[in-house]
């Protein structure tokens, strides 16, 4: 089977990474290799550092998080030059917790599981190698052997520093095991694993009451007493606790400020001194990112008592709101889905982006600064032009409110909500109407939402809908048209024929009769107000169409029906309004003739071909534009 070959392949991959040898050998390595001796935030750094990084309008863009957190640009920017860059460079901010604080479903248990997961196939890779004294629980750095007293030294001839002292077992093990010589200590290649609990922990509160302290520092194995003869033997202690265990790696600390306080003073000495309590042994040193996760609600509390001021002054809090884009908004439904046992059903075109209109709306605050609605407030967000509104427009904007983004609706409430649709009326296929009509009635049983915000938020409902019946209807325009393209065409043809000799001050001749003709300005003016071209503007729109032409022919290229965007839209609106009395006709009549039915067909045929509908939503489309034109 082609995958246990696969998984043999991996094995095989692996076991050639495998290495062990002396701390001479290490040494040699180093010389080779200076970045091996790398620190655990330096580390995490060059891991998203080595995915590569995007500059688009001054705005970095690192691929590491590309394809799971969308619409973050700038909180993960944030993150990685405030935080991780000078963490790597072992700058003071190095010595503070990570804590991310965002509103729930907002991406922060993502990122840090991406973080995890991108560090334990790091690890794998040359850059991201991690050597350990060999059998330390702790996979403790091995420079840690070199004595104190010749470190400067040691740093002269390698360009390394080396920080934190040798743990009091592995302390043990040089005197009985080698006899002291720090040459002879077997050092080996590790790799991190959650798994395995190797470079990386996880540590999650439970009742007070019952979680002791050595989930944390590890604990004494009272069996070895009786073998070893003391407690302060450091043979007799498990270094098993989560900050044991992800040493040179990364520390989750979930839902940490709802921990017991007797926990979180142990991360003081950690993340200022590199090094924590444990059991009978002095310190014990460690270098580890630690991470932590919070909701807004619970870091406001926890920073309004006193007791919290020398814990607080430790982190460096991270605001991780949701996303503000329609379009990335989009695709975290889309990712969501595809992981759902709901990607089989067929959703139409703007399904999704009609939700992200509604769910994005109520994550925005109306601007006190900018005379702008909502509405247009979010296309601009979405990077779409708006006018009246400049890019300098849209940062002042986002200047205006620091907490815009920290509420609203989450996406897996309009998940749950399309989940639920589907399942209640065991639907193949859904559109945007549907998942609309779910959100509005899911609002009532949504506990959260207060009675002011439940209207607010039918208001929002509506203005999706409105802008989904101008999709709709442009969307079927979009498709009478294709099904029409030799009348654009012609139509095209028969304006560009006017236009030149508008713009030659010359006159036509017509095909049948031979008589010369003045340029149709009724046919000219048709088309150009269908774009909203003033008589003021027409002669310059029209002079630059003509240059256009010329454009196209100096360069061998012929001017077609797609090489002018406005003059496209223009031809389409003027062909659906010739033809919207034959969409009206077709799409409510209950008992169409063979031309009409003819015509129908050919437009469902083009939606399904070109635009992804499949048939049920092609003709649902059709019959609610249908009763949209005949309002």
């Amino acid at each position: 089977m082609d995958i246990l070959k696969k998984v043999q392949g991996v094995r095989e991959e692996q076991e050639k990474l495998q290495w062990e040898g002396t701390l001479v050998d290490y040494l040699e390595l180093l010389k080779e290799k200076p970045y091996l001796a790398q620190t655990a935030h330096s580390r995490v750094y060059n891991m998203i550092k080595q995915k590569g990084i995007e500059e688009v309008d001054g705005k970095k863009t690192y691929k590491f998080f590309g394809d799971e957190l969308f619409g973050l640009e700038d909180a993960l920017e944030k993150l990685v030059e405030e935080y991780f860059h000078p963490a790597a460079r072992r700058l003071d901010v190095r010595k503070r917790i990570l804590l991310l604080m965002g509103p729930v479903s907002g991406g922060k248990s993502t990122l840090v599981s991406l973080l995890k997961r991108g560090l334990e196939e790091f690890t794998y890779t040359d850059e991201g190698a991690v050597y350990a004294i060999k059998g330390c629980p702790m996979a403790e750095d091995p420079l840690h052997l070199i004595p104190q007293n010749l470190r400067k030294d040691f740093e002269e001839e390698f360009g390394i520093r080396i920080e934190g002292n040798l743990s009091p077992l592995n302390q043990l093990r040089l005197e009985e095991e080698y006899g002291g010589k720090i040459e002879d200590v077997r050092v080996e290649r590790i790799f991190f694993s959650e798994d395995k609990r190797k470079g990386i922990g996880t540590f999650s509160p439970s009742d007070p009451k019952s979680q002791d302290i050595a989930d944390l520092t590890g604990s004494i194995d009272f069996s070895t007493i009786a073998e070893y003869g003391s407690e302060s033997d450091p043979r007799a202690y498990r270094f098993d606790g989560e900050l044991n265990k992800a040493n040179r790696g990364i520390m989750e600390f979930q839902e940490m400020l709802k921990c017991d306080e007797k926990f979180l003073w142990h991360l003081l000495s950690l993340t200022q001194e590199g090094n924590f309590k444990a059991g009978r042994f002095a310190l014990i040193s460690a270098d580890e990112l630690v991470v932590a996760h919070t909701n807004e609600t619970e870091y406001r509390s926890f920073i309004s008592n006193k007791k919290n001021e020398a814990l607080h002054s430790r982190m460096i809090v991270m605001p991780v709101p949701y996303n503000l884009k329609i379009s990335q908004e989009e695709r975290i439904y889309e990712k969501m889905i595809k992981e759902s046992d709901i990607s089989h059903v067929h959703i139409a075109p703007h399904t999704l982006r009609v939700a992200a209109m509604f769910t994005v709306l109520t994550r925005l605050k109306e601007s006190d600064k900018a005379n702008i609605s909502l509405l247009k407030k979010m296309y601009l967000y979405d990077g779409q032009n708006v006018e009246g509104f400049s890019d300098a427009d849209l940062q002042e904007m986002k200047k205006e409110f620091s907490d815009e983004g920290m509420s609203g609706i989450d996406p897996r409430y309009v998940i749950n909500r399309i989940s639920s649709t589907i399942i209640k009326r065991d639907m193949e296929s859904i559109n945007a109407l549907d998942v609309l009509r779910s959100l509005k009635d899911g609002l009532d049983s949504h506990a959260s939402i207060s009675k002011e915000e439940k209207d607010k938020y039918l208001d929002f409902i509506s203005i999706a809908r409105k802008e989904y019946d101008e999709i709709a209807k442009k969307e079927v325009q979009k498709a009478f048209v294709y099904s029409y393209e030799e009348s654009a065409k012609t139509l095209m043809d028969n304006y560009l024929d006017n236009v030149e000799a508008f713009c030659n001050k010359a006159k036509l001749t017509d095909p049948l009769t031979g008589e010369e003709m003045h340029p149709d300005e009724k046919l000219m003016r048709s088309i150009e107000e269908q774009i909203g071209i003033s008589e003021n503007a027409k002669k310059a729109f029209r002079e630059e169409i003509l240059i256009r032409i010329s454009a196209y022919a100096r360069k061998g290229k012929k001017f077609d029906y797609q090489s002018h965007e406005r003059l496209r839209e223009a031809i389409q609106k003027k062909l659906f309004a010739d033809l919207k009395d034959v969409v009206k006709i077709t799409t409510s009549t209950k008992t169409p003739d063979e031309q009409q039915l003819k015509k129908m067909n050919e437009v469902v045929a083009t939606l399904i071909d070109e635009y992804g509908y499949n048939s049920t939503s092609a003709n649902e489309l059709l019959r609610y534009v249908g009763s949209l034109l005949n309002r």
